[in-house]
């Protein structure tokens, strides 16, 4: 009998002890919590294309889906961060000329991760940081995937040029390869308005 309480205490305490290391959360690092905000983005947006390129093989909806809802969608993850961070997507070339300019620090990031493909040292995993100012901005390479090529590629549909051209005049993000550097996602974290919320 004291062996079976003993056997059950010691289950106890142990499943208790699971449990509080379970429930422990450390607090994220900047760099934890730019990825958490770059996976909010890239994985609601690529969860819809997948859904349209399954509905639509031509990449007709897919393309329809981006010119009318990747900017709102994009709001709308931002409406859902703490008003200390923001969450975006850039290009060298690109779509959407409106929304989505890149600016001095974008451009230098992606051209090193250009840089790091050509001299064979790239990884998709390489999370940059830099810190400008109060800022901290997290950037996550996007690489060209197969699908991608139905709207982004050398031989895009007429059907589909001419959608993206009726809502981007001045698309530049064509001709891409699979495999090919495409763009970036960045979180921004400003410090100050964080630490405010202390």
């Amino acid at each position: 009998m004291k062996l079976q309480t003993l056997l059950l205490a010691s289950t106890l305490y142990l499943s208790s002890t699971m449990a509080a290391d379970i429930n422990t959360t450390e607090p994220l690092t900047v760099k934890q919590e730019g990825i958490k905000y770059i996976k909010m983005l890239g994985g609601t947006l690529k969860t819809e294309l997948k859904a349209h390129m399954m509905t639509d093989k031509t990449g007709l909806s897919a393309a329809g889906f981006c010119a009318t809802k990747a900017t709102s969608i994009t709001k709308e993850v931002n409406s859902k961060l703490p008003k200390y961070a923001r969450v975006r997507r850039t290009a060298l070339k690109l779509r959407n000329d409106t929304n989505n300019t890149a600016d001095v620090i974008d451009t230098k990031i992606m051209n090193d991760y250009i840089t790091a493909m050509e001299a064979k040292t790239f990884t998709p995993k390489d999370i940059k940081m830099i810190v400008d100012g109060n800022v901290t901005r997290i950037y996550k390479p996007l690489i060209t995937k197969a699908l991608c090529l139905k709207c982004h590629g050398s031989n895009v549909s007429r059907e589909i040029k001419g959608l993206i051209s009726a809502a981007y005049p001045h698309d530049k993000a064509l001709d891409f390869k699979e495999g090919s550097f495409r763009g970036v996602i960045v979180a921004e974290i400003n410090e100050v308005k964080k630490n405010a919320k202390r």
